[in-house]
């Protein structure tokens, strides 16, 4: 079933949508007759996103335009909002999915810190507070879709910016749907993107083909459109390499730290490690 804002002549606005998740969300939208608006960094990259989005528009001309936003700036992303608002008049489809992932350590470079928390969690908390009140205030269907990572979830070691930034949008989103959820005659809801492995610019880590244990973005959105539909909040995908039951059992054992007093990120640690590994394989 597809949910009823996402339908010819309604309204989508996505971030980060020159490549990646973005540019295949951009694309399904455009597929299914809806005004889209591409917004990531100017350049070749979100002009060359655009076209490919405009072939698949009936009405490439006004229906779909890409507009240049740093979501780091809260005032490029309140511009944004003002030059769709008086293009289109409403929004239907808010996809906050701008995402970086330069690297990071706990006592490496602050500009890395503040890239990564400027982009993915301020990105996000902006856009929906920019862009929210009003797709609240014209009363028809709508869906803010955060971008999240299962990273935000599990913790592992390795990048703490970007986990911390995406625990920051799990955070955020349901504290969001439990606002929408009890704001009267509400009819938007939020939905929380938790991709598994896809072959993007963020992961190709220098390679040109697909790993095979890999999902592609368009098979993502595809997922999540589905998910959507069914009225999922947590879009959790799977990948080639890990399936569901996997990312349960993985979620539930970091929330097992805390219950059971475990060292934090104990998964990755020297005690508990075979521990985790038997209890994955069912032992």
């Amino acid at each position: 079933m597809q949910h009823p804002a996402i339908a010819e002549g309604k309204v989508a606005v996505v971030t980060g949508a020159a490549s990646g998740i973005g540019l295949a969300a951009a694309k399904a939208f455009a597929r299914n007759g809806m005004c889209v608006v591409l917004a990531d960094l100017g350049g070749d990259r979100l002009a060359n996103a655009c076209a490919q989005v405009a072939e698949l528009s009936a009405h490439p001309d006004t229906d779909i335009v890409a507009i240049e936003t740093d979501v780091a700036k809260l005032d490029e992303l309140e511009a944004l909002e003002r030059a769709v608002i008086q293009r289109f008049g409403r929004v239907h489809v808010l996809m906050n999915n701008a995402g970086i992932q330069p690297g990071s350590s706990l006592f490496g470079p602050q500009a890395n810190w503040d890239n990564v928390l400027g982009v993915n969690l301020l990105g996000v908390i902006n856009g929906t507070r920019t862009f929210g009140p009003h797709m609240i205030g014209h009363g028809e269907p709508a869906l803010i879709i955060n971008t999240g990572s299962k990273q935000g979830i599990t913790t592992p070691p390795g990048d703490p910016a970007y986990n911390v930034s995406k625990a920051g949008v799990k955070a955020f989103t349901e504290a969001l749907q439990h606002e929408l959820r009890n704001t009267p005659d509400c009819r938007v809801t939020a939905h929380l993107m938790i991709p598994g492995f896809v072959f993007t610019a963020l992961t190709a880590n220098g390679r040109t083909e697909k790993p095979e244990g890999a999902w592609t973005p368009e098979k993502t959105v595809d997922f999540m459109l589905e998910s959507i539909g069914r009225g999922d909040f947590y879009i959790l995908c799977p990948d080639n390499e890990v399936n569901r039951a996997t990312d349960e059992k993985r979620i539930l054992w970091a929330a097992g730290d805390i219950v059971e007093n475990r060292p934090p990120l104990s998964r990755w640690h020297p005690d508990y490690g075979g521990k985790f590994r038997a209890y994955l394989n069912g032992q």
